[in-house]
């Protein structure tokens, strides 16, 4: 009976409402306890109700008023078309590594070490003390802290071998992140509609900051060794090209190192045309079985313009890296960043030099090193055993992803979508060529969390792949 006369003090109120202008003030409680002869509690229960619906508000210790309703309208955007024109570059979707997925999902689709990879304790008492420090409320040089470009170039000074100078700090430009770097080098380097060659296949996010920089792209075909320096030639030649971007060491997404000597034989072709390097060094720090040598630490003449990030492997919260470059190319390309961001966070360089300073970072690279291994063995061996379609040309020796090639007229598209239905998360290699992909390929990261449920995970993409075969 409680129901039925807390619904007719409903109805009733919401007729009154509806002629009502917002904001009026409905009766008291114990003005409609006497009109509806109910208890109150019944009438408490009416008006729950009617805000629950959004219908009215309470305002504690002044009473029960009608919400104001807005009426909401379609926008009409039309007008930013014309004022927009088409842009000047079509820019590639965003990239499926950036997603966000259920927690109970078995992802091999991020690009980030899970958090149990990274030195939680060292960062977060780096930030702790950077927040005490000057650096909390300061503003940086442009070219970033003295301290860490001088960091940034021992780092670099400490592989270049005998004969060959070594990098001053006042080569350095720290950066808020690499993505940022990559489209400052190109805008500055090579310029809207020129040309840029790319190693193919390459890491996603520089085909978007070439996109956005207006560049056009001339794929470089990549193997298991690195670019054929004879076809980086001719592709100079033909194109006019003065910049080659590539990744040398554990490249994203092949995880192919360069093999011993091809640095020197890319570097003779770059000088020979006087053009330059950018070599991509994202994951300096994620050494498996070898360690890495920058191609830059063989070069002293400012041909090789070099990126170093420490984002992915202190955390993806301090976004720190820095380009190293001699020369004019080294004034243009922070001439675009004052441009664009002028300087860069000093409370997050301040950490990001607290954490690799500290005698922790070494230790925590070490057990890195071995964690990286653990895992990545662990997915090659499920991927062979439940997957085996899925043919991984080469084991990295570094890096965070595995690359498999998928058999000839393999829907991509219906695998990934098998897959994720079925809980696990792939991210298709389309993404990763800079024209039209050279075959059926997906990208695995093994650095991941919850590595336990690799093998089930490769088994689902085996049955997908099996079904997909049908």
């Amino acid at each position: 009976m409680n129901n039925d006369s807390s619904s007719r003090i409903v109805a009733h109120l919401k007729k009154w409402i509806a002629s009502a202008a917002p904001g009026s003030k409905l009766p008291s409680t114990r003005s409609l306890v006497a009109e509806h002869q109910a208890s109150p509690v019944t009438v408490q229960k009416a008006l729950q109700t009617l805000t629950a619906q959004g219908v009215i508000e309470s305002r504690p210790g002044v009473g029960t008023f009608v919400r104001a309703v807005r009426t909401a309208r379609p926008s009409d955007y039309g007008w930013q078309t014309a004022a927009l024109r088409s842009p000047l570059a079509p820019l590639p979707s965003a990239s499926s590594t950036m997603r966000d997925v259920a927690n109970n999902a078995i992802s091999f689709h991020s690009g980030y070490p899970d958090r149990e990879l990274l030195p939680e304790r060292l960062v977060r008492a780096a930030l702790t003390r950077a927040a005490r420090s000057d650096a909390a409320l300061s503003r940086p040089p442009a070219a970033g802290l003295p301290e860490l470009q001088s960091w940034f170039a021992h780092e670099l000074g400490a592989s270049t071998p005998a004969g060959t100078t070594p990098p001053n700090p006042s080569d350095v430009v720290v950066l808020p992140g690499s993505q940022s770097g990559l489209s400052s080098i190109f805008s500055a380097l090579a310029g809207r509609g020129q040309p840029l060659l790319m190693e193919s296949p390459t890491y996603w996010g520089a085909i978007l900051a070439a996109a956005q920089a207006g560049v056009r792209v001339v794929p470089v075909p990549s193997g298991p060794d690195g670019p054929d320096p004879a076809e980086l030639a001719r592709a100079f030649d033909e194109t006019g090209a003065r910049l080659f971007y590539a990744q040398p060491n554990y490249a994203n997404p092949t995880g192919v190192q360069w093999a011993a000597g091809r640095g020197e034989e890319v570097l003779e072709v770059v000088r020979a045309k006087g053009a330059f390097l950018v070599e991509d060094d994202w994951a300096h720090d994620f050494g498996i079985t070898t360690s890495p040598v920058p191609v830059a630490s063989r070069d002293d003449s400012g041909h090789v313009v070099y990126l170093r990030s420490l984002t992915k492997s202190v955390s993806p919260a301090i976004r720190i890296a820095a380009v190293i470059a001699r020369g004019p190319a080294r004034e243009r390309i922070l001439a675009d960043r004052a441009a664009e961001s002028m300087y860069v966070s000093g409370l997050l360089q301040a950490a990001a030099l607290d954490v690799v300073t500290q005698p922790g970072w070494q230790t925590h690279l070490r057990s890195l090193r071995h964690q990286l291994q653990s895992r990545r063995d662990l997915l090659v061996t499920s991927m062979r055993e439940h997957a085996p379609q899925a043919h991984i040309e080469q084991v990295p020796k570094g890096g965070l992803n595995l690359w498999a090639r998928l058999p000839d007229g393999t829907d991509l598209d219906r695998l990934t979508r098998d897959c994720e239905s079925a809980g696990v998360i792939i991210a298709a290699g389309r993404e990763w060529f800079p024209a039209e992909p050279a075959g059926a390929f997906i990208r695995l990261n093994y650095s991941g969390s919850n590595p336990g449920a690799f093998p089930e995970g490769a088994r689902i993409i085996g049955q997908a792949l099996e079904r997909n075969r049908g």
